[in-house]
């Protein structure tokens, strides 16, 4: 009877099929999330007045600085034993692919995607686009902080679909049985940070609207990393450890990566609203 009381979860991983073609929720979610940021994010340029034709290759740039950035990110910093001690390990890391007993292969999709090293996959992809393109790496920037909520969004979303990242034992009404772990109520750490990260969007809609001369200080840049992984560093207080070795750990690694963003954020934010 106690189980009424929690929200029972166990989500098919397929949201659409046609055939033997499917498309997974957590795919859904991430097209879902990029989407939304390439209307918001050429929406100001339009606003800004910068050319459309510097606009088109931004999503290119993007796309696979995120993807690269956090697939690399979740290998090393989260699971090196596996992806960098076999060549196997290091195949599956670039690939999206899983190696079987009998000397096969399967298609898996990419597996393990950490937002650290999305964001760190992110900035230098901006770099780069900015270098060819000429456009002022500050207002890019601000221009990605703005929109990057919503993808994040969606992405935590997709989490929560694959009941992934799950959250610690707990007896909150709001508690989630994840099916696929196992039978006792969790924090939906997943949906926590969903709820923060579409939080933020509308924050810093606001505050553009607002301030629409700030954009370019570096100021929207530096509240998205402030605020992004300071809700991270807190939630995962509610979260179960993601790999072995951060039991015992006082803070975990999505904590301790947390820091040096926090830090950056704040710095660059304080900075731009002097400089505006």
């Amino acid at each position: 009877m106690e189980n009424l009381l929690y929200i029972v979860w166990n989500p098919n991983h397929t949201a659409l099929s046609l055939g033997a073609f499917e498309i997974r929720w957590y795919a859904l979610c991430w097209m879902i999330g990029l989407a939304l940021a390439y209307f918001i994010v050429k929406r100001l340029y339009k606003e800004q007045k910068i050319k459309g034709e510097l606009f088109d290759p931004l999503f290119i740039y993007c796309f696979i600085g995120i993807l690269a950035g956090a697939r690399l990110g979740h290998c090393i910093f989260y699971e090196p034993q596996t992806y960098l001690t076999s060549f196997k390990g290091f195949t599956e890391m670039l690939l999206p692919i899983h190696f079987l007993q009998d000397g096969g292969w399967k298609f898996t999709g990419y597996e393990g995607l950490a937002s650290h090293g999305g964001t760190l996959g992110l900035i230098l992809a901006l770099w780069l686009y900015v270098k060819h393109y000429k456009v002022p790496l500050w207002t890019v920037l601000d221009f990605i902080a703005i929109a990057t909520p919503t993808t994040a969004t969606f992405i935590r979303l997709g989490n929560l679909m694959n009941s992934e990242i799950i959250g610690k034992i707990t007896d909150v009404p709001w508690a989630f049985i994840f099916e696929r772990v196992d039978s006792m109520p969790r924090h939906p750490g997943q949906l926590y940070e969903a709820l923060a990260y579409a939080l933020l969007f509308f924050i810093g809609w606001y505050f553009y609207r607002k301030m629409p001369q700030k954009v370019g200080t570096g100021f929207f840049f530096g509240l998205c990393l402030t605020y992004i992984f300071t809700a991270r560093f807190f939630i995962e207080f509610t979260k179960d450890i993601q790999v072995a070795f951060e039991a015992g750990m006082p803070l975990d690694m999505g904590q301790l990566l947390s820091i040096p963003f926090i830090i950056i954020g704040v710095w660059t934010m304080v900075r731009g609203w002097k400089k505006a």
